[in-house]
């Protein structure tokens, strides 16, 4: 049972009327990192407007694969063998989210991870928001030496006792994230919710099953987004796009945040019409596609210093139907 860390809570006239009626903090375990892992077990906490804890549920999941660092999770393939398919805990899962905000831990994760099972299902999760408990920590200045979990869970007292089990996680979340919601709400302070948009197109590649030999699986330690090596664009950058025009080809296209369509499917769309698609975001940028132009990740921000044009997913869509032709060359 969670502890009550809410004693300083505002009075029912001081909580904040745009705040969200519930909340769903969420914690998921995984093959690895990349956007073709699985995941292995999840767990959640289901809390009211205020914080207060309602329920909590968890789950093991079989990835039909090799479940990755074992060395971090602890999740065998003798233990997931006969673990429910996501499938079959889809429904389950979603009951838990339904209504609520997503809260988690470097949630942009979590979400991501969750969405991509719920594409490969054929299904959508029924999350709209998501809060990332990273964000509010640097939203209420909290003097935290880094922003792990521990260090969080650290500054409110909250004790761990099983790191990377799911369902412990979840917990310690929870516990941490309440005072962090009492303390937003005393000093009316606007929570970092972020726009949440299921998948709308899904390819996976083939990857080691349970049993096999798979080494470490996919698991990389330094990004969850495997590296994906593009052609060189064959055409210079004709500068940057104007409001009300078309794209040119050799245009530098940076994407922040999700997407509907699975990321590097959207990538790729480009890079078949002729974009330079860019990481990183400079001044020689032509045009920057976000759905959440007041994220405030480093590409917004620079964008915003740089001057650089920004759209949205659905803007972008349309360009990418009709992009001019480079310049011939002399």
């Amino acid at each position: 049972m969670l502890e009550d860390r809410t004693t300083a809570a505002p009075s029912a006239t001081a909580w904040p009327a745009a705040y969200p009626r519930g909340y769903a903090v969420v914690d998921v375990e995984t093959t690895g990192l990349a956007r073709d892992d699985r995941i292995i077990s999840a767990a959640v906490y289901r809390l009211d407007a205020r914080g207060e804890v309602e329920d909590h549920w968890y789950t093991l999941v079989n990835p039909q694969r090799d479940p990755g660092p074992v060395w971090i999770h602890g999740l065998t393939s003798a233990v997931l063998r006969d673990a429910p398919l996501f499938p079959d805990v889809a429904e389950e899962f979603a009951a838990r989210l339904d209504g609520r905000v997503l809260v988690a831990h470097n949630a942009v994760f979590d979400w991501q991870m969750i969405a991509r099972e719920y594409a490969r299902a054929r299904r959508e999760a029924p999350v709209r928001q998501r809060l990332c408990t990273i964000a509010l920590s640097k939203e209420l200045r909290l003097p935290l030496p880094n922003h792990k979990l521990e260090s969080l869970a650290a500054h409110y007292g909250v004790v761990q006792q099983r790191a990377h089990h799911a369902l412990d996680d979840a917990r310690v979340l929870a516990e941490a994230f309440r005072p962090s919601l009492v303390a937003a709400a005393a000093g009316g302070v606007r929570l970092p919710l972020h726009e949440c948009r299921p998948l709308t197109e899904w390819s996976d590649r083939p990857v080691p099953r349970i049993g096999q030999q798979a080494g470490h699986g996919s698991y990389r330690p330094n990004s969850w987004r495997p590296a994906r090596k593009r052609p060189a664009c064959p055409y210079p950058n004709p500068g940057r796009y104007e409001a009300g025009k078309r794209l040119k080809q050799g245009m530098r296209v940076a994407f922040s945040g999700d997407t509907s369509v699975e990321r590097d499917l959207l990538e790729d769309r480009a890079t078949e019409a002729g974009l330079h698609v860019a990481t990183s975001l400079s001044r020689l940028t032509s045009l920057l596609v976000t759905n959440d132009p007041d994220s405030g990740t480093s590409k917004v921000v620079k964008a915003r210093q740089y001057g650089t044009p920004v759209v949205d997913e659905a803007a972008f869509g349309q360009l990418l139907g009709d992009v001019e032709a480079a310049d011939a060359a002399p």
